[in-house]
């Protein structure tokens, strides 16, 4: 009994000796060995002005994503719950999602891979909940949206500005069942500094690794509208991914078309904008269809369409015959008269709503053309979105079609940008506007 109380003594010493070594070792390991340093930590920070929440991260993808995660960490816990219930209750459960996750994962560039890892690294979440979240603008697509680029002559200045609203009417009452918090609470705009890619903002939404339009530092800009089409596929990158590959990686309007126009799944339109030419330009694509053009393509003017000089916009509506024959309940490709108000009247032509969207921003483009500047477009904007321009979208906005999560507008030379966002309370169109500048951001230094 001596001799094993001895042994045993012997082990306990031998353990505490090895578990002071291994104690010792942690410490003198340097820190990055685990994660990131102090300092890269400190290359991110969050900060907030007259309530907006503003991201700064920079660095690797990894590091990017790490940062984002442990600022955000409750804001994109919240979201993954939002949305994960919301998508299993429109028939797509978890494991669907994530089987879908890795369909698109082989056509999804690396560096977004790695900002995911360091995103569930640094919020404490699994991969697979990120991954799954970050595939919702691939499985889900709603008729709402607007966007618009204008320059030249249709400005007051010749200098190119352009307009995006991100719209949700069905999506405004979404909220976090275990906080309370609103989806719309939980936006951010977020200043990217990547370390091998373009800088850019973009308001978003926390936990979005991918984008929903913004303006980078080469004078892009880009925004979408959803368009519901039977022409999709899983097998490539979703468009709010290649959106953040635009930010991240297009310096004039050729390489983004070219971003934008290939591996595509479904149905988008898009308005990009360069800002250094300047110019605008269109693009409807499905699957297998795609249309790229600007102002003086002839499909601008198909009826009941039609052309603005030096401006393009966009609904959630094909304008491209190709294109429009592919989507989702349009009975017809012409959505308006009185056959498009009794056949939506009886539930049978959703575009009826979307035509009076379009109608109502074009009447206002039109009235407005050649004095358009960054606070006049915006508070053009604002007017077609409460209502004050146009009594058929007044009445379609307060069936709650349109609810506007956030709104802003953009002169992507200047890098000056005026922003709105939807609160507890109200709609972004109702809120107080903001202004930023894009290379001042990029100017700031962690407090």
């Amino acid at each position: 009994m001596l001799i094993n109380r001895c042994v045993i003594n012997i082990r306990m010493r031998n353990r505490k000796a090895l578990l002071c070594i291994i104690t010792l070792a942690i410490l003198l390991m340097p820190v990055s060995s685990f994660g990131l340093s102090s300092n890269e930590l400190n290359d991110g920070w969050l900060e907030e002005r007259d309530g907006v929440k503003i991201l700064h991260i920079s660095g690797s993808p990894y590091e990017m994503g790490y940062q984002y995660g442990s600022l955000l960490k409750n804001e994109i816990k919240e979201n993954i719950r939002i949305f994960l219930g919301y998508l299993e209750k429109n028939g797509y459960p978890y494991d669907r999602l994530v089987e879908i996750w890795n369909v698109m994962k082989d056509y999804l560039p690396r560096e977004y891979i790695e900002e995911m890892q360091g995103m569930a690294d640094g919020a404490g979440l699994y991969f697979d909940d990120v991954a799954a979240y970050n595939t919702w603008p691939a499985v889900f697509n709603h008729l709402y949206c607007c966007g618009m680029s204008a320059w030249g002559s249709a400005t007051s200045d010749g200098r190119l500005y352009h307009l995006r609203s991100l719209d949700w009417g069905g999506g405004f009452g979404l909220r976090d069942a275990e906080t309370g918090k609103y989806l719309r609470e939980n936006q951010i705009l977020i200043v990217r500094k990547p370390k091998d890619a373009y800088s850019s903002i973009c308001p978003q939404f926390a936990g979005d690794i991918f984008a929903w339009g913004g303006i980078n530092e080469k004078g892009i800009a880009i925004g979408e509208t959803t368009c519901l089409t039977y022409d999709t596929t899983f097998h490539g990158i979703s468009a709010a991914f290649r959106m953040r590959m635009v930010l991240d990686h297009a310096s004039n309007a050729n390489e983004a078309i070219n971003i934008m126009s290939s591996n595509r799944t479904c149905g988008w339109n898009f308005v990009i904008s360069d800002g250094k030419i300047p110019m605008g330009y269109v693009i409807e694509q499905t699957a297998n269809i795609l249309y790229v053009g600007t102002w003086f393509d002839p499909v601008e003017k198909t009826p009941p369409f039609w052309e603005i000089e030096n401006v393009v916009r966009r609904s959630p509506m094909f304008i491209s015959p190709m294109c429009a024959a592919t989507q989702k309940e349009r009975p017809f490709y012409d959505p308006s008269g009185l056959r498009g108000f009794l056949f939506f009247l009886v539930g049978k032509n959703p575009y009826f709503v979307l035509w009076s969207q379009y109608k109502a921003l074009s009447n206002e483009i039109d009235r407005q053309w050649g004095s358009l500047d960054l606070n006049s477009t915006m508070e053009m904007l604002r007017d077609v979105y409460l209502g004050k321009t146009d009594f058929l979208f007044f009445i379609m906005q307060k069936f709650g079609s349109f609810k506007p999560f956030h709104q802003w507008v953009a002169c992507p030379e200047s890098g000056d940008i005026v922003i709105s966002f939807a609160s507890k309370d109200k709609m972004a169109c109702e809120n107080p506007v903001h202004y930023f500048n894009l290379y001042k951001l990029l100017e700031e230094k962690p407090p």
